[in-house]
């Protein structure tokens, strides 16, 4: 619903008064304003329903014009709201696939031409559904989450917590539209350590999975003191570390990698920039600005670092995956279509870290995902908040 105040034939300030009383939206003094401005043109309501722009009609105006224009309907209202997105009023996409694809969606030459995601809805509502779920259970502030294929970097499902309906952005937090698998950087704690396993194993350090660290005493470096939360107090071999998370063994696994080899995996796995999928407003990751020694191994155990969450989930798929490390993408890829990607671990060494994250489900801090049917792998992890 509109008005061209130019073409008002009737009493405006009448006219005011009935807008009022019709559209609740302005004061009296507000319609009566806007009517006797110079615009050429203003909406008065956008996405009006029948019964409103009924009422309006019959106030028998003819310089309020009425119109259709296409709106876009979301029907699983919020499944996959951030990597969706939503469009403006003009039908311009603001956020997620919507702002990505915007320019291919509108060219009059490609308009209608659909664009496969490659979301699994039953992915996604489950993903959904389980970090609603869990939020609940810890009164957390936020969640997220994703599934990534492991062999051609597509995102299966991403879900982050709180979200919002895209049908009804002007309800919605504005808290809730950032994606935090992507836009929010952490100290990803003890998920690094395979990452540091898998960097030794490959580069000879860790040569023989019996090679064992003192992890008897927390470990001192100049004034810092690294612990272990779950303390064995003894020597530990290499599954051993990962399987009781040690922090002290770690850094010492580290402090024989050294900076260089470190800082140059770690660039290998991305995590000096922002994270790739075709998502914009992507968060820069936290880069040491001066790798100390006690910078190499903080970082091994996550600490001194901060990534997004889909930073780590890459850098999972490529030390699992035969050890190729491949974008994240939101399109479909046909099948042996996969990027070629960057190598950033042998396959044997892959291989190997296959088996030692199993032995952190079966035998150490991620028991809990066990789950029946599958062999999951993985490794738990635990960051302070600042302040």
């Amino acid at each position: 619903i509109g008005v061209r105040p130019d073409k008002v034939i009737g009493d405006k300030g009448e006219l005011a008064r009935m807008l009022a009383a019709t559209l609740p939206g302005k004061s009296e003094a507000e319609y009566a304003k806007l009517l006797g401005s110079e615009s050429r043109f203003t909406y008065l309501q956008r996405r009006a329903v029948p019964e409103l722009v009924a009422a309006v009609h019959a106030l028998g105006e003819p310089g309020i014009e009425f119109a259709r224009e296409p709106q876009r309907l979301y029907p699983q209202a919020n499944l996959g709201a951030h990597v969706l997105g939503y469009l403006d009023f003009d039908g311009k996409g603001v956020t997620g696939m919507e702002l990505a694809l915007n320019q291919q969606l509108t060219d009059p030459a490609l308009r209608g031409k659909p664009v496969a995601l490659s979301l699994d809805l039953r992915a996604q509502a489950a993903l959904g559904s389980e970090l609603g779920a869990a939020m609940t259970s810890f009164t957390a502030k936020g969640a997220a989450g994703v599934i990534l294929d492991v062999a051609t970097g597509e995102v299966v499902a991403m879900a982050s917590l709180p979200t919002f309906n895209p049908n009804n952005i002007k309800g919605s937090n504005p808290e809730s539209f950032r994606n935090n698998m992507t836009q929010s950087v952490y100290e990803l704690g003890s998920t690094f350590k395979p990452l540091t396993m898998a960097f030794a194993i490959e580069s000879g350090v860790a040569s023989s999975m019996a090679k064992r660290y003192d992890a008897t005493v927390p470990l001192q470096v100049g004034g810092f003191r690294i612990r272990d939360d779950h303390a064995q107090k003894r020597w530990l071999n290499i599954p051993e570390t990962l399987v009781h998370s040690s922090n002290i063994a770690t850094a010492r696994i580290a402090d024989e990698l050294g900076q260089q080899r470190m800082e140059s995996m770690f660039r290998k796995l991305g995590f000096d920039t922002r994270p790739d999928i075709e998502l914009s407003g992507k968060a820069a990751p936290l880069w040491p600005k001066y790798w100390a020694r006690t910078t190499v191994m903080t970082t091994a155990y996550g600490h001194g670092i901060a990534v997004t969450p889909l930073h780590l989930a890459s850098a999972y798929a490529a030390m699992v995956n035969g050890g190729v490390w491949r974008p994240a993408t939101l399109r479909r890829i046909e099948p042996g279509k996969a990027p070629q990607g960057r190598r950033v671990v042998s396959e044997a060494t892959s291989a190997r870290m296959r088996q030692l994250l199993r032995l952190v489900v079966t035998y150490g801090t991620g028991r809990k995902a066990d789950a029946p049917g599958y062999r999951v792998g993985g490794k738990t992890g635990t960051a302070e908040v600042p302040g």
